[in-house]
């Protein structure tokens, strides 16, 4: 293999590593997502009641949304910190505030996406709704919002990792351009007296 292949062989190790980095930030997060999201529905008006009609259309504001925002608006505070000073590291690099606005606004596009894909497996006219039958609510393990929340959670994700990754974490934003190259890293780190 030559040293194109070795780098690029690098550089793919390197960021598998910041993807499983970012899948135990992220475990941790849907912890805090799920252990908020079941606060919010003991303590709550019914999770499926409207909160606000939306026209005269069969869909409703509903306090799930309200819930699922609560709960992301939490985990995110956390997977952000936990992110910045593990993951990628950039804690050193660029002031708190600067990064943590990028991760909430990456984070806002994943939860609209994340609520309509939330609407539709709650949805009972929704082709792809989780059936009642199974998920009639009656224990939390066959609850419909806690399972709709978790397949959300995992098919946000992904996106969410790559636009951080690109965008919010990007070494470049913090004026260490070097750093957001992994084949240079070593060498930039050692030459910055940063760790």
């Amino acid at each position: 293999m030559g040293s194109r292949g070795t780098a690029l062989l690098q550089r793919h190790r390197r960021n598998l590593g910041l993807l499983a980095r970012f899948g135990i930030v992220g475990a941790s997060g849907v912890v805090v997502n799920m252990l908020t999201l079941v606060l919010l529905r003991r303590m709550g008006p019914h999770f499926d009641d409207a909160v606000v009609a939306l026209g005269s259309t069969d869909f409703n504001l509903r306090w799930y949304h309200v819930y699922s925002t609560v709960a992301f608006l939490v985990a995110n505070l956390s997977n952000f910190q936990l992110n910045r000073s593990w993951t990628f590291r950039s804690s050193g690099h660029s002031r708190w505030w600067r990064e943590y606005w990028p991760f909430l606004v990456v984070g806002l596009g994943g939860q609209v996406i994340g609520l309509a894909l939330l609407t539709l497996l709650m949805h009972p006219h929704s082709p792809v709704s989780l059936p009642t039958d199974v998920f009639d609510d009656s224990s939390g393990l066959r609850n419909r919002l806690y399972w709709s929340q978790l397949i959300v959670i995992g098919l946000v994700t992904p996106l969410s990792f790559v636009l951080n990754k690109i965008w919010t974490f990007a070494a470049v934003r913090g004026g260490h351009a070097e750093l957001a190259d992994p084949l240079r890293e070593e060498e930039a780190l050692a030459g910055s007296d940063v760790v």
